[in-house]
């Protein structure tokens, strides 16, 4: 599928190179380790687990993720909990909490990670969503607490040689992504999800002050980094929506988050980055537009089990979005028939139409199969015109 270039994977971005076919790796194209073991069970090739060799092996496109920079990461953070490996995203306080192991039984371990959650973790299924059992942040007196971890000028957010970092970021022509943070879904983790949709409406002044503070840091960071390194493609996390819709509503987004989602898209647009991606579970669809008005324009999973359409999608909106994801993971369960449809259903008109980035729509879990997943890449290879995968 040719090397990725700056050029080129902006050229996809900008609709400027209909059906060029991009398998964007590691965070597009991601898979639960326990995927990853099956599939070696199924005779794949252990060298899977090596992740150069599996990119290699499926011909996915690289994009350099700038995750040395604390700013909360893209990357995962993994936690060994007695033979399984319990991962978790990485937080954004400067410094993380000491990871503490409470209490454990025959099927699970309960432990205060580095973001100072109180999770009880399954041992038989560490990648599955852990119980949260308590949040770090409860009221004000709390946040005061845990804001002192968000200092943007702390030394350990930064690699300690600034310079020969950015000569090798900026050396090689590979498009680059930074993970600029989040603003609903740092405050989730923060608190938990109940308590703060009551914060939204009990003590909104408490929600202001730490967004404000999310914002100072955000901005703080991408300051230093784009007057020294070339973004290419910037990258905010929210999971703010589940399957009827978002957690809160367009008013509420409007009054606390649009504003300061402007003042860091304005940065990162006026240094030159204009590809700016959510990563949202959930149905998206009443986000998407308030999303573009704030200067973010590439929409990722795009799950389709929430609803969401990615054809109507780009029939709305057109070029003004950039799709990413969109292949149902209930399809690759069901055998050929079913992902051939699947994927001819949708990949072929939107690879034309430019602006798409085919992965299935979130991590590939460890019920699909690897002769399914293999089909599935070479479909969407067909669909390309270029030859299926070596055997």
């Amino acid at each position: 599928m040719g090397t990725l270039t700056r050029e080129r994977f902006l050229g996809i971005c900008r609709s400027e190179r209909p059906g060029d076919l991009c398998l964007l790796s590691p965070y597009l194209n991601s898979f639960w380790s326990e995927t990853l073991e099956e599939w070696i069970k199924q005779g794949a090739p252990k060298e899977l687990l090596d992740t150069r060799f599996r990119a290699e092996y499926f011909q996915f496109h690289h994009m350099r993720l700038l995750h040395e920079i604390k700013t909360g990461s893209s990357m995962d953070r993994e936690i060994d909990i007695g033979g399984a490996t319990y991962r978790y995203e990485i937080p954004p306080i400067v410094p993380t909490y000491e990871p503490e192991f409470i209490a454990e039984d025959e099927h699970t371990v309960t432990l205060i990670n580095e973001g100072g959650q109180k999770v009880k973790v399954s041992k038989d299924h560490p990648e599955k969503m852990p119980m949260y059992l308590d949040h770090p942040v409860k009221d004000r007196a709390s946040w005061e607490e845990y804001k002192k971890r968000l200092d943007s000028t702390s030394p350990e957010r930064w690699p300690s040689d600034w310079n020969g970092f950015v000569q090798k970021m900026n050396s090689r022509d590979v498009p680059t992504s930074l993970y600029v943070g989040s603003f609903f879904g740092y405050l989730r983790e923060w608190t938990g999800l109940e308590r703060l949709l009551y914060m939204f409406y009990d003590d909104p002044d408490l929600i202001e002050d730490m967004m404000d503070q999310i914002c100072y840091l955000e901005t703080e960071c991408i300051k230093r980094v784009v007057k020294d390194l070339r973004v290419d493609q910037a990258l905010f996390w929210e999971d703010m929506a589940f399957r009827s819709g978002p957690l809160i509503s367009p008013a509420m987004f409007r009054r606390f988050m649009m504003p300061r989602y402007k003042m860091v898209t304005d940065i990162l647009r006026s240094s030159g980055t204009d590809v700016i991606m959510v990563d949202s579970d959930g149905n998206i669809n009443e986000l998407i537009p308030l999303w573009l008005e704030c200067g973010i324009n590439f929409f990722w999973p795009l799950e389709c089990a929430a609803g969401n359409d990615a054809v109507a999608l780009r029939k709305k909106y057109g070029k003004d979005i950039i799709v990413g994801g969109t292949i149902d993971k209930r399809a690759l369960l069901k055998g050929k028939d079913a992902i051939r449809e699947e994927v001819m259903s949708k990949v072929p008109f939107l690879l034309d139409s430019g602006g798409y980035f085919p992965s299935v729509d979130h991590m590939v879990p460890p019920d699909v199969t690897f002769e399914s997943y293999r089909y599935l890449i070479n479909t969407l290879r067909e669909v390309a015109g270029l030859e299926k995968l070596p055997e």
